[in-house]
């Protein structure tokens, strides 16, 4: 009887539980060129001054801190996302504006920011519910090229976190550099970076029992190309062999009509991916990625038609020097993580 009544007990603690869940949901997006401002001297950030060829005036600045605050919202739907990866922010202080005196003030993000050696003065970030992710430690890594003449890149920025479930979440957000000069031309860069977040990562699965892992960023490389798939060995996730190995998300969609993340030369690129472990494949495990899918948000209000050819495009900020107050030239990516709450025998 006993044995029933605590059966019955905790059926009903898991239907509580789950009634009480609000979503954990991770969103990643590049905020295309986010700069305060205020002259750096120590940057290359003349263009985007109020003097500077881009003529970036502060109402400008607010105006495109409550866009992205619009999309963080839209995203979240009902509840904000857990957490949200940032990257073409200046520095620590726009993201204080976003966080403390945007519109976005009001769902209570803490934050945390990369301070790069990238010339222009581009850094990373990620934005926290607190309650949701409590942040136990943090760092960031610098790439060194082999290449010495490479001009510096964004650093990668790595966060541990304890989430509802108990469980360690490791997330590493990323912008890789650029393809300044060609695809080719600027792939060891991009390979150098890889070789430095394999490492990373390799470094958690020997010293984790159980590791989770969430990669998030523009690796200005596609899911097939040689950094992702040969170097950072992330596979599609339809070919799922081991809780240690790395899948991409967005790997098995490649050759869906229309499908990518950065319009370029008239066709869509992913170049904005989630890759994660393999133990948030499996719905068994205690934490999972829901679906086993990330998605890509592409809603109207992201898009704007190209009046030539009639396809709808990002709706970015500026057109060249010309200012159209859009919201970004990459469109952002998100996934949701489930939670199992109850025991084997229960569920």
């Amino acid at each position: 009887m006993r044995k029933i009544l605590l059966m019955v007990f905790l059926f009903f603690s898991c239907v509580l539980f789950s009634f009480s869940q609000t979503g954990f949901r991770i969103m990643f997006y590049n905020v295309e060129n986010l700069f305060d401002t205020i002259d750096d001297p120590l940057k290359n950030d003349d263009e985007f001054l109020p003097d500077g060829p881009m003529n970036w005036q502060p109402w400008k600045y607010w105006e495109k801190l409550r866009n992205i605050t619009r999309v963080i919202t839209a995203i979240g739907g009902m509840y904000s996302p857990a957490l949200v990866g940032l990257c073409e922010i200046e520095n620590d202080s726009v993201v204080y504006d976003l966080a403390r005196r945007s519109p976005l003030r009001a769902q209570g993000y803490e934050y945390i920011v990369t301070h790069s050696p990238d010339e222009r003065g581009m850094d990373v970030a990620l934005l926290y519910q607190r309650h949701q992710f409590n942040l136990l430690d943090k760092n960031e890594y610098e790439v060194v090229f082999s290449d010495k003449v490479v001009r510096p890149t964004r650093n990668i920025l790595h966060a541990a976190g304890r989430i509802v479930s108990g469980d360690t979440l490791d997330v590493f957000v990323c912008h890789w550099p650029s393809r300044s000069g060609g695809q080719r031309e600027s792939e060891p860069a991009r390979l150098d970076a890889a070789t430095l977040l394999r490492r990373k990562v390799d470094s958690l699965f020997m010293i984790r029992k159980s590791t989770h892992i969430v990669i998030m960023g523009d690796f200005n490389d596609g899911p097939h190309d040689k950094s992702i798939f040969r170097m950072l060995k992330a596979k599609s996730r339809r070919h799922y062999r081991s809780d240690k190995e790395l899948y991409n998300l967005f790997f098995h969609r490649l050759k869906e009509k229309d499908f990518g993340t950065y319009f370029f030369r008239g066709r869509w690129e992913v170049l904005d991916q989630f890759i994660v472990s393999g133990n948030l494949l499996r719905e068994d495990n205690r934490i999972y990625i829901k679906g086993g899918e990330a998605h890509i948000f592409k809603p109207d209000f992201l898009l704007q038609e190209d009046k030539a050819s009639g396809i709808k495009r990002p709706y970015r900020t500026h057109y060249g020097p010309r200012y159209v107050g859009g919201f970004s030239d990459h469109l952002p990516v998100y996934l949701d993580i489930a939670i199992n709450s109850c025991p084997d025998s229960v569920r």
